[in-house]
């Protein structure tokens, strides 16, 4: 559980226009670092392409990949899904639970830990956060702040 902590985090946001679901997520494009506690995290997104918007990261202590994680957020209809595959496993799905401008929240009650995963523009920032029951089933939220690398 502890390694799953450590590899999550990702960042997205949803908008809708005229009705109908209309993904706008060119504002996660490109790579964004950051992390604490002797790690750094990398994610890079590519451009979405129709429905799909694509991306990856790692997590790196001591100049060596401690994680690794394939990510996907899949738009259809007023409906989109979170998919993340860490180090190489099979995905989990978290199904959208709620959006605003600028945030987007997913959830999967299912999963162990994090069953809800968050995510927040904040100017040049993204934000993002895990949560779920701790190993005393009490409430753990880990928060992830990011910048856009290199600035």
């Amino acid at each position: 559980m502890q390694a799953m902590k450590a590899i999550w985090a990702v960042g997205c946001g949803l908008a809708l226009a005229s009705g109908t679901a209309q993904a706008d997520l060119a504002w996660l494009e490109g790579r964004w670092c950051g992390g604490n506690d002797g790690r750094r995290i990398d994610e890079a997104w590519l451009p979405q392409a129709g429905d799909m918007l694509m991306g990856m990261s790692r997590t790196v202590r001591d100049g060596k990949v401690e994680s690794f994680e394939f990510m996907r957020i899949v738009v259809d209809g007023d409906a989109a899904s979170f998919h993340v595959q860490p180090n190489g496993v099979p995905p989990t799905v978290f199904a959208m639970e709620d959006r605003g401008e600028g945030w987007i929240r997913f959830a999967n009650e299912a999963h162990d830990f994090p069953n809800r995963v968050e995510y927040r523009r904040n100017g040049d920032g993204l934000s993002a956060w895990i949560a779920g029951p701790g190993e005393d089933g009490a409430e753990l939220r880990i928060p992830f702040e990011y910048r856009r690398c290199g600035s």
